[in-house]
């Protein structure tokens, strides 16, 4: 199952992650584009100082349901599914926490610009609104909410970013992946360089995703996390 889970999250992204976002509005500053609405107290996560209502809790987890459902073959067991949701809230507050430890920010015309540039919401290669207003209530998101949970993401992503810039291979790691090119046999001269790039690439992508898991841990070890089942 969880397998299927991670197979929707690539096919989907964007979706998923918007439904996987939290409504941090104690630390994000709202844009007032379209508006937004009141929030729950009720929390049933806690990620330092940051919550999840249940409310957020109870229409991310049956959004994700009804997404991997609708988007994903296999069945699925609501337990596991409401841990995976909770993983995925308390993922992204760290990051969110993460963000503004780096003193980071997204300001109205990025969360603007971005949400215009998403080929999603345009029709003939531009933005229309009521595409957008379609397609965020196909999947019961009103705009205010999207963007919420889009300004998290987009955050998150700023944050994730600031970790991978500041890993680069070492010369014994770009040693080892210029022995590994010597040995892959059947490659064409020409096609030499491209595929040298592609190991080295593929070596530096790996040390990234090891120093985002490094990072996330290292956060989530400090800060007090707490779970109240009793409310799920």
């Amino acid at each position: 199952m969880i397998k299927l889970m991670r197979e929707g999250a690539h096919k989907y992204p964007w979706l998923l992650k918007s439904i996987m976002g939290t409504l941090a509005i104690a630390f994000v500053i709202t844009m007032g584009w379209w508006g937004f609405g009141e929030q729950e107290t009720n929390a049933v996560v806690s990620v330092g100082d940051l919550t999840v209502t249940r409310d957020e809790y109870r229409r991310t987890f049956e959004n994700t349901y009804r997404f991997y459902k609708e988007n994903v073959q296999g069945d699925f067991k609501e337990e596991t599914l409401k841990q995976f949701v909770i993983d995925g809230l308390i993922e992204n507050k760290i990051w969110t926490l993460a963000a503004r430890d780096m003193g980071l920010s997204v300001s109205p015309a990025e969360l603007r610009d971005s949400i215009m540039q998403r080929k999603d919401f345009q029709r003939n290669g531009t933005f229309d609104p009521d595409v957008y207003r379609r397609i965020l209530a196909a999947n019961r998101l009103t705009p205010a909410l999207f963007e919420s949970l889009y300004t998290v993401e987009l955050l998150s992503a700023k944050a994730m970013t600031v970790v991978r810039d500041s890993v680069a291979l070492t010369p014994a790691e770009i040693a080892e992946a210029q022995a590994l090119m010597a040995r892959q046999p059947d490659v064409k001269p020409n096609a030499g360089q491209s595929a040298s790039e592609r190991i080295l690439q593929d070596f530096l992508m790996q040390k990234q995703q090891r120093a985002l898991l490094a990072y996330k841990e290292s956060m989530k070890a400090r800060l007090p996390i707490k779970i109240h089942k009793e409310l799920l």
